[in-house]
């Protein structure tokens, strides 16, 4: 049958409650929103907009009307939703604003519609309703989008509560989840579409949760994939979601001023890959990001890469990176670290689904890069020590200005400081000082064996061939050029040291490579 009231005068141009309205959104009786069971396809329902709800079991041979009784005549159902975790049940949003009755009206059916419950305690009696959605992830968790913003129940709407974060007050008159990714998309009146990034908090949101002091939710799967987030004001364009591993947490209170908090990252065999903390290790030349801990959720983001290579403060390279290598797809942890309690989640790092590399490809390539990464350090901790000891050094002469010895400890300290320099120049380019300079300045071994990484890292393949070679060759350079300056540790650091005990001096002090100055 006709699955609308077919009220004739409701269908002319006089139209609804606003007559003359030849434009026919005034004009009544039409099917507003139909919704197949995910369940059961032979499950069938219809809503009009003239306030009808009917449903099929049968693939639309027969259909009966099971209007909710506290639904008043000529609302508006604008969106039925059947559930996707049981075939009875659905969800239905209308709307009476049209006749000055501005309250929400959501109700819910577990029997095909033989009964109804209205579920709308925690949203505004001014707030008329819109769209009602439930999670296909997880059963009983609900989305309703009024003329104001957004709600959710985790209870089958029993309760509501506000989910509006940044949404700007506007009509949300649609929603879809999307079911792998697990991100809430909301189609507004007037504010274009918006996404809610990452539902997975919301589906391990218990009651024990809530009453925790602290609580570290388990990550979603991420991918592997290029890309990055900007935001340029005044373009009509979204924001891209972060790229990399989003950990969220959460905090009852604010931390005190002697806590720490820390996150570790962990390989599938539980080694240490990197952490970071509230209270961030301060590093000549480096930065790391500092862990948030704010009352309530909060969110970090890791970019899947392992500790970068050694970094010579203030050098500029041409092409080339110290970043250390992505994680490779795979099964890793996260441990979140508040004093001397700790909380672990483990996550997957998943490839690009388009492409075809193997797990091996994947572990030649890192294997490589770290390869290379470790290279550089070795290359950036001699230009460190290197600068360190002819700073220590000069630094000896100048204090030995009235020194008996001093022409003997200068001559000693010039000897060590041309020696070391000569090494120093072949392997970094002093001469940089801008980014430009590497024009006029050819790039030295440490940048040439940087720059590899762009290559190696350019695709999720194995390395060539020619990669290699390139490496072997230019490693292999730099490896005379270190035994040179490891030679020189031995003799001229030594000749000079000696020297400097004689006169009851103290010594230029080298720390073993990694410890910094």
């Amino acid at each position: 049958p006709d699955l609308t009231r077919n009220d004739s005068s409701k269908l002319g141009s006089s139209g609804g409650p606003i007559t003359k309205d030849n434009t026919s959104v005034e004009y009544y009786c039409t099917i507003f929103t139909f919704a197949e069971s995910p369940m059961n396809k032979r499950v069938l329902w219809s809503g009009s907009d003239d306030g009808l709800i009917h449903v099929t079991q049968d693939g639309g041979t027969t259909w009966e009307n099971v209007t909710p009784k506290d639904l008043p005549e000529w609302s508006m159902v604008s969106i039925l939703d059947a559930s996707p975790h049981d075939e009875g049940t659905a969800y239905v949003a209308c709307n009476r604003y049209k006749l000055d009755d501005f309250k929400p009206y959501i109700f819910k059916t577990s029997d095909y519609g033989k009964t109804w419950k209205k579920i709308v305690k925690g949203i505004p009696e001014y707030e008329f309703t819109h769209v009602v959605r439930e999670d296909p992830n997880r059963k009983g968790l609900l989305y309703a989008g009024t003329e104001r913003g957004m709600y959710v129940s985790f209870d089958a709407g029993e309760n509501w509560q506000p989910l509006q974060l940044n949404l700007p007050v506007v009509p949300v008159h649609d929603l879809a989840v999307h079911p792998r990714e697990k991100d809430l998309v909301a189609a507004t009146h007037g504010r274009s579409f918006w996404v809610l990034d990452d539902l997975t908090p919301l589906y391990q949101l218990n009651d024990e949760v809530a009453a925790s002091n602290a609580y570290l939710f388990k990550p979603r799967e991420t991918y592997r994939m290029g890309g990055f987030s900007f935001d340029r004001p005044g373009l009509a364009v979204g924001k891209n979601p972060p790229n990399g591993v989003v950990v969220q947490y959460y905090l009852k209170d604010t931390l005190g001023a002697k806590d720490t908090l820390s996150l570790e990252f962990l390989d599938e065999k539980g080694t240490l890959i990197k952490s970071f903390s509230t209270k961030p290790e301060k590093k000549e030349g480096e930065e790391q990001p500092k862990v948030p801990a704010d009352t309530g959720m909060n969110r970090f983001i890791w970019d899947m890469r392992y500790p970068d290579a050694v970094k010579v403060p203030g050098a500029i390279f041409w092409g080339g990176t110290t970043d250390g290598p992505q994680a490779i797809p795979g099964v890793y942890s996260v441990r979140m670290k508040i004093n001397d309690k700790s909380w672990t989640q483990t996550f997957e790092i998943r490839k690009d689904p388009r492409i075809l590399t193997t797990n091996g490809q994947f572990k030649e390539q890192f294997d490589f890069l770290i390869r290379i990464r470790d290279k550089v350090s070795e290359a950036h901790t001699a230009v460190n020590t290197i600068r360190d000891i002819r700073s220590q050094s000069n630094d000896l002469v100048k204090r030995l200005e009235k020194h008996p010895k001093k022409d003997t400890i200068n001559k000693l300290s010039k000897k060590l400081n041309d020696s070391l320099k000569a090494i120093e120049e072949e392997i970094i380019q002093v001469k940089i000082k801008a980014g430009q300079d590497a024009l006029n300045y050819p790039i030295k071994l440490n940048n040439k064996i940087a720059a590899l990484v762009d290559v190696v890292a350019s695709a999720d393949t194995k390395p060539t061939q020619p990669s290699y070679d390139v490496y072997k060759e230019l490693s292999g350079k730099l490896d005379s050029y270190l035994s040179r300056y490891k030679n020189i540790m031995e003799t001229n650091l030594k000749e000079f040291n000696d020297a400097v005990r004689g006169m009851e001096i103290p010594a230029v002090i080298v720390k073993p490579e990694g410890e910094g100055k």
